[in-house]
């Protein structure tokens, strides 16, 4: 084993840190207990660049426990907990991650769980995936899974243009990941950053949400939910007009950099908050980031146009323009909701990372088998997830009757 951490003495923090999210993950849990007895990825390398963080703990114990040998690395420079990745360390899992760390080291870690030569990898933002199409060509790998929105535009991008060469399974297809990670978990833990980098109160306040998809959409739920008023900016007529019949203003962008107290981008494209924006905004707007790359912002612009910038608090940082107005950017850009926060709960990676562990089950057992295509999980996977879930909340499913079914599955029988 080998790893690259910021401290291992930080282990025991970390495994307590990793116990608690374990407690808040029933389904996980569920699957890690089969894979301890059926071994289905025995002798299986798996490489994950995700973020790493308690929830992604319990996701690498139950691939080891299923016989994987699991190899994590950040997805993200400040997403990592150092003390989770200095337990995982202390369990026997190779961990390439550092809080913090720059564009170099983190390239560097990367690389270094690549050499591991692994079978099958794990994305959030599909950068293992692009260097096995671009730099690692020499590697040879079962398939690929994807966890993200943003990763899925880039894979489907490679599909497209004939470059992808590995099966892939995009498990943020797949309905118990994007209907309630995206929404419930982007949604909370974005506004949790949000509170943590400025101690502002929501109430009262403009709050631009920049992209309306499932992410989105979870972030101006909960910021109307603490009495904001939300205003929407979309390209998508369809997801525009949903916004506006949800009871939100969708106006342009520029319109909105006028309005705006508070921005908080979530498209997964580039620059959608550039220089012409933040030549109109008020003073002390405060700009954060939720989706998954640190491009959303136009970072190099709003750097070029201060004449001072000054970290004002723990991953606040200010930026005074030439006519005095004062611009704050939390968490550098980078995801807000882990940079300044913890990520989702537990609750809710419970259902993504299930779906994770199965998706590698699902590319073993059909070793071979799949054609070289972006995939996504049989619904039964689904449906077994959510069921688990909802008997977790203390729910109970209801059942149809044989008549329920055979009024379904005819057409005999009408009004």
């Amino acid at each position: 084993m080998n790893y690259d951490i910021a401290e291992p003495a930080l282990a025991e923090a970390g495994a307590r840190r990793i116990a608690w999210a374990g407690r808040r993950m029933q389904v996980l849990a569920t699957i890690r207990e089969r894979f301890e007895k059926e071994k289905p990825l025995d002798g299986t390398v798996v490489a994950a660049c995700l973020h790493v963080t308690a929830e992604t703990a319990n996701l690498m114990l139950a691939l080891r426990d299923g016989g994987a040998e699991p190899i994590l690395c950040a997805s993200n420079p400040l997403s990592t907990q150092d003390d989770v990745a200095a337990a995982l360390v202390a369990e026997g899992i190779s961990v390439f991650a550092i809080r913090g760390i720059d564009n170099d080291g983190y390239y560097k870690h990367i690389n270094a769980a690549l050499d591991h030569a692994p079978a099958i990898t794990m994305d959030d933002g599909a950068d293992l995936a692009t260097l096995l199409h671009t730099e690692r060509r020499d590697l040879e790998v079962i398939g690929s899974t994807e966890e993200t929105t943003t990763g899925v535009i880039r894979l489907r991008a490679m599909a497209a243009d004939g470059t992808l060469r590995v099966p892939v399974v995009a498990v943020n297809d797949s309905a118990t990941k994007h209907l309630f990670d995206n929404r419930y978990g982007t949604g909370q833990s974005v506004m949790d950053g949000l509170l943590r980098a400025s101690n502002i109160l929501i109430a009262g306040q403009n709050v631009v949400v920049i992209g309306y998809g499932d992410c989105g959409r979870g972030v101006a739920d909960r910021a109307d939910g603490l009495g904001a008023h939300v205003i929407v900016v979309e390209v998508d007529p369809v997801r525009a007009l949903s916004a506006a019949m949800d009871g939100y203003r969708v106006l342009t962008a520029a319109d909105a950099a006028r309005a705006g107290d508070v921005f908080v981008t979530v498209t997964g494209n580039k620059h959608v908050l550039r220089q012409e924006h933040f030549d109109v905004m008020k003073d002390g707007v405060l700009l954060a980031n939720a989706g998954h790359f640190d491009v959303e912002i136009d970072l190099p612009s709003l750097r070029s146009a201060a004449v001072e910038r000054r970290q004002v608090r723990d991953n606040l940082e200010e930026f005074e323009m030439s006519d005095g107005r004062r611009i704050l950017l939390a968490a550098e850009g980078r995801l807000v909701n882990l940079g300044a926060a913890e990520g989702h709960p537990a609750d809710v990676m419970d259902m993504s990372f299930s779906n994770q562990a199965l998706a590698a089950e699902h590319l073993k057992k059909n070793e071979g088998k799949l054609e070289i295509a972006i995939h996504t999980l049989p619904p039964e996977i689904d449906d077994e997830v959510a069921s688990i879930k909802l008997q977790s909340l203390g729910g109970g499913l209801e059942t149809l009757t044989q008549s329920q079914r055979d009024y379904l599955s005819g057409w005999q029988e009408g009004t």
